[in-house]
């Protein structure tokens, strides 16, 4: 049987809130499988499982905050698991008295209670009876938007096939007792019998009397209506109440980025005071490169085209496999070489931050595999939908800012790696060629390297490696 346990999804990271299941217990489950949802610091994380089975238990519920290690769940054959499915397959027995069944004896049918009234009084009974099954209480939330009724399905209150029985019961021994010839509109509405303020519904827990344009502008500002105070009648929150808690309160919005700020500043506070850096810059001329992209896109649809980025992981990937000094990790005072090349590619998020999820095997990839990845990539970290497995993996990063105008890039390794490259943005500049003064688009590329694992010649040897592999474009 195995475990399944929190994972590390960075050197930074300590503990990780489960915020979603996506399977339970006995659910068969293949490597490779996302199974649940994990919230970080640096947001919510799709986890994988690493080995195939049957989910035998679930050991940590949802919403709850564990360490990194913690178990998860377990998994083994589904011969061991065989009494979990066979329990997942029994209902539980209160569920027929929660939804208001029949009672356990089905051989005697239920009598709805018969008013003396004649018909008269039986349609005036039944009324009644919905008036105290839904209160204008009741009703208000609905109208005004509310996501939760009380009813026998949010658990708030009594069951309304309850109410209206017992509703029924109660009019009926009033009419009884009464003159049966006596017309039911004379009887005033607004009075109730005594037991129907006992039965009386709760109002939803959470739920907050506001007008609908209050409503709408807190969900435009991302503001918990439950702690904005109203002075609108009755203690109803007021658009006016909304904007003036919007301005005095701390802008919620910020929150997420905030603790992703923390992870990152801890991040690079451990890597400039453990890793003794080195920098080395290297500008490469990319007229064969752009030449040579210009020609392949032109005979492939839009969404088939290659972009520079493609070219530079490839020749990184590439050179890394040569100089394995740079691709590893650096752990309990060793360097630890990577089985693969799983370039990080550093994605900034709209929201703020940035993540740095790895291409997997980036060597072994085709220009037009790599291209596929790298966009999934990018769309899936924007949308928060990255898996476990690719923040846990990169071996070197790579982060361009050519994209922002920026030339150099002076890099903070992350730890435990020890090697990045700053990729500048490609600008046409004046070049030699065969003593002829040309002017070509060059691009510079900088490597942060950490000195315990590689020195300045290996990394002068990697950067002019990438040169030569993007004076060859086709054979990449």
């Amino acid at each position: 049987m195995g475990e399944f346990r929190m994972p590390s999804l960075g050197a930074d990271m300590e503990d990780g809130t489960l915020v979603e299941w996506r399977v339970k217990v006995g659910d068969t489950v293949s490597r490779g499988d996302i199974v649940a949802v994990v919230e970080t610091q640096k947001g919510a994380i799709e986890i994988e499982v690493f080995e195939s089975g049957t989910v035998l238990s679930i050991e940590v519920p949802e919403d709850e905050k564990v360490p990194v290690g913690a178990v998860l769940a377990r998994i083994g054959n589904v011969e061991t698991s065989q009494p979990a499915s066979e329990a997942k397959a029994t209902p539980p027995p209160q569920e027929t008295e929660v939804r208001g069944a029949p009672p356990a004896n089905p051989s005697t049918p239920p009598q709805a209670p018969k008013p003396v009234g004649g018909e008269g009084g039986q349609r005036r009974t039944s009324e009644r009876g919905r008036e105290s099954g839904e209160t204008e209480a009741d009703a208000k939330p609905s109208e005004e938007g509310s996501v939760m009724e009380p009813d026998e399905r949010s658990g708030v209150g009594p069951p309304r096939s309850r109410e209206g029985v017992g509703a029924d019961a109660g009019e009926t021994k009033t009419l009884e007792a009464g003159s049966p010839k006596q017309p039911p509109s004379k009887q005033p509405p607004s009075k109730q019998p005594p037991s129907i303020p006992t039965h009386a519904p709760r109002p939803p827990i959470g739920w907050v009397r506001s007008s609908p344009s209050a409503r709408r502008r807190a969900h435009e500002l991302d503001l918990d209506l439950t702690w904005v105070p109203g002075t609108g009648p009755h203690g109803a929150v007021t658009r006016k109440d909304v904007e003036r808690a919007a301005r005095s309160a701390k802008p919620a919005a910020e929150a997420p980025v905030d603790a992703m700020r923390q992870a990152i500043a801890a991040a690079m506070s451990r890597s400039n005071r453990e890793i003794p850096h080195y920098h080395l810059a290297h500008t490469v001329d990319l007229a064969a490169a752009t030449a040579w992209l210009a020609r392949r896109n032109a005979d492939v649809p839009v969404d088939r085209r290659l972009v520079p980025a493609a070219l530079l992981i490839k020749a990184t990937a590439l050179a890394l496999k040569r100089h394995g000094a740079l691709n590893g990790t650096w752990v309990d005072d060793r360097f630890h070489p990577a089985d693969g090349v799983h370039p990080g590619i550093a994605i900034s998020l709209r929201g703020g931050g940035l993540v740095i999820p790895a291409i997997r095997d980036a060597d072994t990839l085709d220009l037009d595999a790599l291209m596929q990845a790298l966009t999934d990539l990018v769309d899936r970290a924007r949308r928060g939908r990255l898996r476990g497995s690719e923040l846990s993996s990169p071996t070197f990063t790579l982060t361009n800012l050519g994209e922002r105008g920026v030339e150099l890039v002076h890099g903070v390794i992350y730890p435990p790696q020890v090697a990045l490259v700053g990729v500048g943005a490609v600008v046409e500049r004046p070049w030699a060629v065969d003593g002829m003064l040309t002017v070509r688009p060059v691009v510079t590329l900088t490597l942060a390297g950490d000195h315990r694992a590689s020195d300045g010649h290996t990394g002068a040897a990697f950067l002019r490696r990438i040169d030569r592999l993007l004076q060859r474009p086709e054979a990449l």
